[in-house]
């Protein structure tokens, strides 16, 4: 690990890390990444629990030694010691319209969605099919709500540069290509990613490009 100021503690498929690895970039922050296995449960783990008691990621880690948990909460600290680019627009309403949308991944598709729910379905006797299929259903309801509350012409999800809209949503259709979610009804969505991914601070967030791929 070498020694920047700040640490990440991610795993390559966390759609919550995944946010903050985007944010860091966009930044041009330094930062070094700690993975965290989810799959083999060291985010369970006594050691890691002291860092983050809720048993997740992402967590960063600052040079003074504080550490910060919450992607969401994560991403707000980072606009603020790193004001530009910004996440939000600096009128209120439009802010207030950026974080909805925003929302809508990070509350309504996200939290239904993770490891510890598929985990907990599958205790209940639903199999792996049955767990999909959830995933899929909730995406799509989220994703139908985030077409219709982001702006209908511009390049990203609210004007010439992505933002915290953007962000949130490239993130989570990691997660709807990766279990097949139909995404044919969104055209919009999916076009705002490619422009993204076009872009070298969301290209080098991909978790297939990340330390701690398997």
């Amino acid at each position: 690990m070498t020694d920047l100021p700040l640490t990440l503690y991610s795993y390559w498929r966390s759609t919550t890390s995944y946010r903050v690895r985007i944010a860091l970039n966009l930044k041009g922050l330094a930062y070094d990444i700690v993975p965290v296995n989810l799959v083999t449960g060291e985010q369970t783990s006594a050691e890691y629990l002291r860092i983050n008691p809720v048993g997740g990621v992402p967590s960063l880690k600052l040079a003074d030694g504080q550490i910060l948990t919450q992607s969401m909460a994560i991403l707000e600290y980072l606009d603020r010691i790193a004001p530009k680019p910004a996440l939000l627009p600096g009128d209120p309403i439009e802010a207030a319209h950026v974080r909805a949308a925003a929302l809508v991944v990070a509350c309504d598709i996200h939290p239904v969605n993770n490891l510890k729910v598929g985990k907990k379905l599958k205790s209940l006797g639903h199999g792996q099919d049955e767990v999909v299929d959830w995933m899929n259903d909730w995406m799509a309801r989220g994703f139908t709500a985030l077409q219709s509350l982001i702006a209908g012409a511009t390049p990203f999800c609210f004007g010439d540069t992505p933002g915290l809209a953007d962000i949130c949503l490239v993130s989570q259709l990691y997660n709807a290509h990766r279990w097949g979610t139909n995404l044919s009804p969104f055209a919009r969505l999916t076009a705002i990613e490619a422009r993204c991914l076009d872009l070298p601070a969301f290209n080098a967030a991909r978790p297939e490009t990340q330390p701690d791929r398997t």
